[in-house]
């Protein structure tokens, strides 16, 4: 029989192992001589079908579809979570959910308090022994920067970036609250471990839009190191809530609300600025050695104009839920002379990123030695290989989790309710509930998804500790 609490049950067990999967056998040398270099760009809170690339017929993308044209795009990927730290964990450190440091945006137990404007709340950080992208990349003579967003820091502010494994860091911390306010036009801005003022936004101007402040700073970064290998994280802030930005000009003869305007106009300015970026690796005759990545953190916001935009499409469920709307992201990878044009499916998730890049950067050695994402290189450079035989899971603890594998997932997105089933391939917008036509396969599932979790003190459950 399903059990009609499946949370309730599944949160009474005790310490289990982590599946090993050993990465380190499955190292594939870079195709170039010289080490790659690698850019991985985030959008915050950008739906699956915003891209006209992924279908949208009213958002301008110019710039990405042209990396999705010339590149390799898949259309089954998956974040690390439906919101953003959790997800951010999982992309930074190659564990999913079920394993990370940071499970939820904020933590029922252990982390930080702190204060979300009025309310206190606890959050929880990336800690000194959580080995990072940038930890392995670094050890591999990668200079390594973040730009922008980290939000892996909690409350904490001895866990920037620069304690976490990256060389520069230019951009805003939970930590200091005010280093992102007012969101899109900052009057404060870290440069590395100093905190300076952005002075054309004095007294709340609106001068100098984030983007285009994290643009800056990312070409600037490139800039001084074009002679060496480097890693640049270039974590946007759009689109995510609020939708402030003064140029609408794109959108101007919509007959549409300011909120759709700004929100639509929030990813085209994104768009123009990685065209900015995109032409400076070319002016500097890098773009054949550097691979760059452009993937969103989780889906559209229910504050996204959903249903004006289309921005997640058919799918089901949005931002801070486990169905398809709320973790289906775009993926697309671009290096020309390297990376094929091809449309893939794929099932691949952020902790797949981890090894991989280890893989480009010839670093597989400075690899924990239990991670649950695989090395998907062999997929960039055009050879065949099969991710969808694994389990791939999420959790926000003791409130929602999931599972795909194969063609199948099952979810449940309310504490108390059992788990639900669905065929993906057949029915990717999650209409037809096959629990009770397949309790087995739920069973089954149950069973591995219970493998898959380690307990955390952090978001202690019913009968862990």
């Amino acid at each position: 029989m399903v059990k009609k609490n499946f949370l309730g049950g599944f949160c009474a067990v005790g310490m289990l192992i982590l599946p090993q999967i050993v990465v380190r056998g499955q190292q594939v040398t870079s195709p170039n001589t010289e080490k790659t270099n690698i850019i991985f760009i985030l959008a915050d809170d950008m739906g699956y079908c915003d891209l006209a690339c992924y279908g949208n017929k009213y958002i301008e993308t110019p710039n990405i579809d042209k990396l999705a044209a010339t590149g390799t795009s898949f259309t089954q990927c998956y974040a690390g979570s439906g919101i953003s730290s959790p997800s951010r964990c999982a992309l930074m450190t190659g564990r999913n959910t079920g394993n990370t440091t940071i499970r939820d945006n904020f933590c029922t137990a252990g982390g930080i308090e702190g204060l979300k404007g009025t309310k206190t709340i606890r959050r929880m950080h990336l800690l000194p022994n959580d080995t990072t992208i940038a930890t392995v990349l670094s050890s591999a003579g990668y200079r390594t920067c973040l730009v922008n967003k980290w939000h892996l820091d909690g409350f904490n502010s001895e866990a920037t970036p620069l304690n976490r494994g990256f060389d520069e860091f230019y951009g805003w911390l939970i930590s200091t609250t005010y280093s992102n306010d007012p969101y899109y036009y900052p009057y404060w801005r870290f440069n590395n471990e100093k905190l300076e003022n952005v002075k054309e936004n004095e007294g709340d101007k609106h001068i100098k839009h984030n983007t285009d402040l994290s643009t800056e700073d990312a070409i600037k970064f490139i800039n001084r190191n074009k002679e060496n290998p480097f890693f640049l994280y270039l974590a946007y802030d759009a689109p995510h809530e609020p939708y402030i930005i003064d140029e609408t000009v794109w959108y101007e003869d919509e007959t549409w609300d300011m909120n759709t305007k700004r929100y639509a106009a929030l990813i085209t300015h994104m768009d123009r600025a990685i065209g900015r970026l995109l032409a400076e690796l070319d002016r500097l005759g890098l773009r054949e050695n550097t691979m760059v990545i452009f993937a969103s953190d989780n889906g559209a916001a229910k504050q996204a104009p959903l249903a004006e935009l289309g921005c997640k499409g058919s799918l089901r469920g949005m931002k801070g839920q486990l169905y398809e709307g709320g973790i289906r992201v775009p993926f697309i990878v671009n290096q020309p002379g390297k990376v094929p044009v091809q449309t893939l499916n794929n099932i691949i998730y952020f902790p797949d990123v981890m090894p991989t890049l280890a893989t480009v950067a010839n670093a597989t050695d400075k690899l924990p030695q239990t991670l649950n994402g695989i090395n998907i290189l062999p997929l960039f450079y055009g050879k065949q290989m099969n991710t969808d035989n694994r389990l791939l899971y999420w959790e926000f603890p003791g409130k929602q989790c999931a599972a795909r594998k194969g063609d199948w997932k099952v979810v449940t997105i309310n504490k108390d309710a059992p788990l639900e089933l669905y065929n993906i391939k057949e029915d990717m917008t999650e209409s037809v509930n096959l629990a009770d036509k397949y309790p087995e396969m739920v069973a089954a599932f149950e069973k591995e998804m219970r493998r898959m979790r380690v307990p955390t003190p952090n978001w202690p459950l019913p009968g862990e500790f």
